[in-house]
């Protein structure tokens, strides 16, 4: 029987992005649908969208929420050659 091989999560619907935030922390691989991104917006639905998950989060830690100072896309992760592992 072959393996299933896992589908990327660009692949799924899925971008990935590594977040800064003003107090030198990090979250790495927050998650964004792909159908928000693109157009003349760019990357920028995907700042709000993190803004307000990490407002949500925040609230429901009992802080404030942190802001972000820079966020970039993560890169794709390196695909196993296959019969590895």
């Amino acid at each position: 029987m072959a393996k299933r091989i896992k589908s990327l999560p660009q692949q799924r619907g899925f971008v990935s992005f590594d977040v800064v935030f003003a107090d030198g922390s990090r979250a790495s691989n927050r998650r964004v649908p792909m159908e928000i991104l693109g157009g003349l917006d760019g990357d920028l639905p995907a700042h709000q969208l993190i803004a307000e998950q990490e407002a949500e989060i925040a609230q429901k830690a009992g802080r404030p929420p942190r802001a972000i100072e820079s966020l970039t896309r993560s890169p794709p992760p390196i695909q196993k050659p296959l019969g590895a592992g």
